[in-house]
């Protein structure tokens, strides 16, 4: 440690006279976190959707409301033409047009099948996807009661004729509520650590290339495993520091469960924030400019972390080919362990080999920055 203390030392005391680093470690992984927890909601609501009604009968106002009152519709605008539909949908006045045809009430008071179509906007698939679902479920559940009452009024007590062959009860899991922060905020804490970490650790030492200053670790007694020890942890506790202020944020403000083990949770996160600063570290012994720093690392951390993390899609639905590439990258792993402990409440017997992947990712980040700056020095 003779070797370490003095690199440390030197490197607090930089940090704290620099307000810029500070102000990034600090503010800067909150306004993230915000930012995209607020604006990236897959919750859908209040979906605005125009009605063609050219029956004007009460069963057709019936089956309106059927949308509008389980607050997931709002009626934008009643229309007169068909024309008016593909006009509101094209200018994405609507995402949803709803056309009742004449004859709807009299299709169903005779017994028979009535049928309405709906136009939904497709441009945002996911968005689509969980639309279609809302309108299937509520036609079915007036369909469902429609049924009951024609059977009740037939004599049929308890509506029996119409019971289905198959009873189904599903079961929603971890997140019953289907809140959209609960699923994106335990993968953005993965991502914000991967963001800022790197960078910092990054222009911590092509800053000292910049100014020369480096050369006086290359003549000194200091072993080059003693000068990255050195580096790496200030941006450690820094990197710990962002983790405990987004995880309180995650819990107190955007009421994120954590169904799992805290103290678990931030054991398995040290092997991830030691290899993101380690990245920026190895960064920094590749470049020799804060720019290049800059987007070398931003393209080694942040967009990896966006896309191979599992964060915001599915990695199960991507080419095996890309599949595998995500292995290369620790945001994975850790994402896997931080939904994990927050939604499922789950251990280390389960994520275990994500724990030691994250270790040996360290463990050769590390050396291989320790490796670069040897061979700097010979």
């Amino acid at each position: 440690m003779s070797g370490v203390t003095p690199i440390l030392k030197k490197e607090l005391r930089e940090i704290w006279r620099d307000p810029y680093t500070l102000g990034i470690a600090v503010f800067l992984p909150l306004i993230l976190l915000f930012l995209f927890a607020y604006a990236l909601n897959l919750d859908v609501t209040g979906i605005p959707m125009a009605v063609l009604d050219l029956d004007h009968s009460r069963e057709s106002r019936r089956y309106v409301d059927a949308f509008t009152s389980t607050g997931r519709f709002k009626l934008e605008s009643r229309l007169v033409s068909p024309d008016q539909m593909g006009e509101l949908l094209d200018r994405g006045t609507v995402q949803v047009a709803l056309l009742i045809p004449s004859g709807f009430e009299r299709s169903l008071s005779s017994g028979g099948q009535a049928e309405v179509q709906t136009l939904i906007d497709g441009t945002f698939p996911t968005s689509a996807r969980v639309i279609e679902g809302y309108v299937a479920a509520i036609n079915d559940v007036f369909s469902l009661k429609l049924a009951t009452d024609r059977a009740a009024g037939l004599g049929l007590a308890g509506g029996g004729a119409v019971a289905p062959a198959v009873r189904l009860q599903a079961r929603l899991l971890y997140n019953p509520a289907q809140k959209s922060a609960n699923f994106i905020v335990p993968g953005l804490i993965g991502v914000i650590l991967m963001a800022f970490p790197p960078l910092l650790s990054a222009l911590a030492i092509v800053r000292e290339k910049e100014r020369g200053s480096i050369q006086q670790i290359f003549i000194s007694p200091v072993k080059p495993w003693a000068f990255i020890v050195g580096k790496l942890i200030p941006y450690v506790v820094i990197a710990f520091g962002e983790l405990l202020l987004v995880l309180l944020a995650a819990r107190f403000w955007f009421r994120v469960p954590l169904a799992g083990d805290v103290w678990l949770y931030l054991l398995a996160s040290a092997p991830y924030v030691i290899s993101t600063v380690a990245i920026g570290l190895l960064v920094s012994t590749l470049v020799r400019g804060q720019l290049a720093a800059m987007l070398l690392a931003i393209v080694l951390t942040l967009m990896p972390a966006f896309i191979f993390s599992g964060f915001m899609f599915s990695l199960s639905t991507m080419p095996p080919l890309f599949q595998g590439y995500s292995y290369l990258f620790p945001a994975r792993y850790f994402t896997t362990i931080s939904s994990g402990v927050f939604l499922r409440g789950v251990g280390l017997e389960v994520w275990w080999r994500e724990f030691l992947a994250l270790a040996a990712y360290t463990f050769v980040l590390v050396s291989l920055a320790a490796l670069r700056f040897k061979k700097k020095v010979g």
